[in-house]
């Protein structure tokens, strides 16, 4: 079985892990234990996304099971602050386990270093530089989701390339099937869900 923890702060951009634990879930129905998806906060305490949803997560960051991926969505608060959770991420990404971060949270990964070596995407290379101790705009890259393997960066109009990338990591599901449901939600064609559905 493969472990998400996706972390969840106050003012969280809803509509940027949608496709991503909606695409679990769509996994889990095909085969029970495929993943486990585990909502976690800093201090196990209830958040309010930026959307106005109530979410009560199922611990804190100081609970939290060894996991196969770290998902930390954008929200208005990644300029300062969330040390544990960027520190539980440089520990993750020196093990090699995944963090895929989207919006707000790649600047989290630039304030601490953690984007200074590898190629990474974000809302604009010019958000990243308003990080003081940014060092990686050589390794930024204008596209809509950037993986190098570990680490998985997505800017906050590419929620479905973010999940497609996460999906391919995790081996989520085999990839033509990630191909289709890509192609579903990109283009809306037929084709790709008579794929999915098996026609």
């Amino acid at each position: 079985m493969t472990t998400v923890a996706l972390y969840a702060t106050d003012t969280m951009a809803d509509w940027e892990y949608g496709y991503l634990i909606a695409g679990l879930a769509m996994a889990r129905e095909q085969v029970p234990d495929a993943n486990r998806l585990i909502v976690v906060s800093e201090a196990g305490s209830a958040v309010t996304t930026m959307g106005g949803l109530r979410i009560t997560p199922d611990c804190a960051l100081a609970d939290l099971p060894a996991v196969d991926a770290l998902i930390l969505p954008g929200a208005q608060t990644w300029n300062t602050g969330h040390d544990a959770v960027l520190g539980l991420a440089a520990d993750a990404i020196a093990a090699g386990t995944a963090v895929a971060a989207i919006c707000g949270a790649t600047y989290g990964l630039a304030r601490v270093g953690l984007l200074d070596d590898r190629p990474h995407t974000s809302n604009a290379a010019e958000f990243l530089t308003q990080a003081a101790s940014y060092r990686g705009a050589q390794h930024y890259r204008a596209e809509k989701a950037v993986s190098d393997g570990t680490v998985i960066t997505a800017g906050a109009t590419a929620p479905i390339e973010f999940a497609k990338l996460v999906f391919e990591r995790l081996n989520v599901f085999p990839q033509p099937v990630i191909d289709a449901w890509h192609g579903l939600y990109t283009t809306g064609e037929q084709k790709y869900y008579d794929q999915l559905s098996g026609q």
